[in-house]
C-alpha cells in the first residue's frame, strides 16, 4: 500500500490521519478476504440481461419555473435535478460498464433516462466520491466539452478528474464546507458513512461526501452512498439545515448483509434515514441499473413498500426512480414523519 496519497495532501483531521481518509467513529471497507468470501459463496440472484425502464427517455425543459423542483432519474446515482434556474447533474454516468475495464465489469441493463444530446445546458456537477459506479471520467469529459459545468467534488477527486480533464471548473470541499453561487444558491458538503477507490492501492485516499444543496425554494440532500451508520449523518444534516423538501437516497446494492451493510444502507434503513433527516419526499436511487450485489433486480422495491408500509409513510413520498421517470416534488409540507 502506497505511504503517500496521490490525490490529496493537507493537514491532519477527525476524518483524515494524513494519508488516509476515514469515517469517525466507524467501518472501513473489509479485507481481500472478506471480498473472496463474498464473491465466492453463493446467495447471488440473478439478473435479466436487459431491465427496461416503463418510461420513455425524457427530453427535459431547458430549464422550470422558479418556484418548482424537478428530478428526472438517467440511472443509477445519476439524476437531473432542476430548480431555481440551475440544471444540476449528480454522479453523471452514461458508461456502459461501471468498471477501469471496458470490456468486464457490471453492464448497464437499461438506457440512460435521458440522451446526453437531449441535456438542457449544465450548470453544475456533483460527484460525491471515486467508485466507478458514480465518478465516469470520459462522461465528465463529455459534459465539460459541451457545457463548461462547474463540477463540486470532495476533497482528492478534483486529482483524479483533471488527469482526464485538464481544464475542467472543479470546486473541492471538505466536510463542513460550504459554496456560495450565484442567486442564493448554496452546496454544503456533509460526512456520509462510505470509503473510496480506483484500484487495488488507493483505498480512502479521496474524500466521499453527501451534498446539500441550499435553494429559496427548499433544500435538496443528495446522498450517492452510505451506510446507515445508526442514522447518525442523517440526524446530523436535520440538526444543521432543518430538514429537507427533497432527499435522494440510496436503497439498493445492499446484500449480503455481512459484507455490505457498513457501507450500503437497505431499504428499510432508507426509509429511517428519510425519517431522521426529515425530508418530505424521496427520489430513491442506486438500483436497477447496474447489478453490484447478491439481491434480485426488484428486491429493493418490494423491500422498500414493506418498509414504507410498516413506516405508515405513503409510498409516493419515497419514490423508487427508473430511467426517464420525472419527479415534480411537491413544495414542503408543514408536518413531516
Amino acid at each position: 500500500m502506497p505511504k503517500v496519497n496521490p490525490y490529496y495532501r493537507g493537514p491532519a483531521s477527525d476524518h483524515f490521519d494524513g494519508t488516509r481518509f476515514f469515517n469517525p467513529n466507524g467501518r472501513q471497507p473489509r479485507g481481500m478476504g472478506d471480498l473472496l468470501r463474498w464473491q465466492l459463496g453463493r446467495g447471488k440472484v440473478r439478473w435479466p440481461t436487459h431491465y427496461p425502464s416503463p418510461f420513455q427517455q425524457a427530453k427535459p425543459d431547458l430549464s422550470i419555473e422558479a418556484d418548482r423542483l424537478r428530478v428526472t432519474m438517467i440511472g443509477h446515482a445519476s439524476l437531473l435535478i432542476q430548480v431555481h434556474g440551475f440544471n444540476i447533474l449528480t454522479d453523471p454516468v452514461w458508461a456502459h460498464r461501471v468498471s477501469p475495464f471496458s470490456f468486464v465489469g457490471p453492464a448497464r441493463r437499461n438506457a440512460p433516462g435521458i440522451e446526453m444530446d437531449d441535456l438542457p445546458p449544465i450548470d453544475l456537477v456533483l460527484v460525491t466520491h471515486n467508485h466507478y459506479d458514480h465518478l465516469d471520467l470520459d462522461t465528465l469529459a463529455a459534459l465539460n466539452e459541451e457545457h463548461s459545468p462547474l463540477i463540486v467534488t470532495p476533497l482528492g477527486n478534483d486529482t483524479i478528474i483533471r488527469r482526464a480533464v485538464p481544464d475542467a471548473t472543479i470546486s473541492v470541499l471538505d466536510w463542513g464546507d460550504r459554496l456560495d453561487l450565484e442567486d442564493e444558491l448554496v452546496i454544503h458538503a456533509e460526512p456520509c458513512h462510505h470509503w473510496s477507490a480506483r484500484g487495488s492501492g488507493d483505498r480512502r485516499m479521496a474524500l466521499w461526501a453527501a451534498f446539500v444543496i441550499e435553494t429559496p425554494v427548499g433544500k435538496i440532500y443528495h446522498v450517492g452512498d452510505t451506510g446507515f451508520h445508526g442514522g447518525i449523518n442523517y440526524r446530523a444534516a436535520r440538526e444543521k439545515h432543518g430538514g429537507f423538501r427533497l432527499a435522494n437516497l440510496p436503497f439498493g446494492a445492499y446484500e449480503p448483509r455481512w459484507f455490505m451493510q457498513d457501507h450500503h444502507q437497505n431499504p428499510e434503513e432508507a426509509v429511517q434515514g428519510m425519517i431522521d433527516c426529515a425530508a418530505d419526499h424521496v427520489a430513491g436511487h442506486h438500483w436497477g441499473t447496474f447489478r453490484l450485489t447478491d439481491e434480485g433486480v426488484d428486491a429493493p422495491v418490494k423491500a422498500l413498500e414493506q418498509a414504507l408500509d410498516e413506516a405508515e409513510i405513503a409510498r409516493t413520498r419515497f419514490r423508487a426512480m427508473r430511467p426517464g421517470e420525472i419527479f415534480d416534488v411537491p413544495p414542503s409540507s408543514s408536518t413531516r414523519q
